[in-house]
């Protein structure tokens, strides 16, 4: 069902990005990620091809809109198509109003809701001529505010809303469009060292199967959004 189908997941170096590239690879589908950090692409890429050698890594940066044209371009060279798009580089700090800066603040609007546009305004295209999938991994932050959370949350309640409405703008194309609500995740996120302190936690490819779920779905039906969580949160 997924075989020829070639995917696109932005912050794919690690943590969640990296865990659906390799539920992705290791179901037959191609995959084209992109980071930020050069290193961190080559190193991504280099571990992944041993699922499978149908994998891309890209330097992009979700905040530039060229950018994102390029690594397009890309795929299209390397795959000839490009069927599902997963928008899921975030960044996350993490301090009172009051002492949060102008630059983190857009840095994180620009990263976690700026960016999910931007990914969408450079794929759709192709998107339209497969009668694609767009997923945007948002939080569950973006349902349930917290202390020290304004920028991040108004950056995930945005994508929520975002992709709520882009679904209804491409639903006409027979373009799916789901965004994915997280909880806590075994990654990186926010210097984070995953350990076993974190087994609790939803891993990575956790998140993969749930993609890989999504996208084998009778076309017929459309989970728009999805809130995903922990059975039993640690302390």
């Amino acid at each position: 069902m997924l075989e020829n189908k070639v995917a696109y997941i932005t912050g794919g170096t690690k943590g969640i990005g990296f865990g659906i590239a390799k539920v992705l690879l290791e179901n037959g589908v191609s995959v084209a990620f992109s980071g930020r950090k050069r290193d961190d692409v080559e190193k991504a890429e280099q571990d992944l091809r041993q699922y499978s050698q149908d994998v891309l890594g890209i330097v992009s940066d979700v905040r530039n809109l060229e950018s994102e044209n390029e690594a397009v371009r890309y795929i299209k060279e390397k795959f000839g198509r490009l069927d599902f798009v997963i928008a899921n580089a975030g960044l996350g700090i993490f301090k009172p109003v009051d002492q949060l800066s102008a630059e983190e603040w857009n840095d994180m609007i620009e990263t976690n809701l700026t960016g999910v546009f931007y990914t969408l305004k450079a794929t759709v295209e192709e998107l339209k001529k497969t009668e694609g999938y767009y997923i945007t991994v948002s939080s569950l932050a973006g349902a349930n505010f917290f202390e020290n959370g304004t920028g991040y949350n108004a950056s995930k309640f945005g994508v929520v809303g975002f992709t709520q409405a882009a679904m209804i703008d491409l639903r006409k194309y027979n373009i799916k469009s789901t965004v994915i609500m997280p909880g806590s995740v075994a990654t990186h996120f926010n210097g984070n060292i995953p350990s076993e302190k974190d087994a609790w936690k939803i891993q990575p490819e956790d998140m993969g199967n749930l993609v890989l779920d999504i996208l084998k779905m009778n076309p017929r039906v459309l989970p728009s959004k999805i809130e995903f969580r922990a059975t039993k949160p640690g302390n």
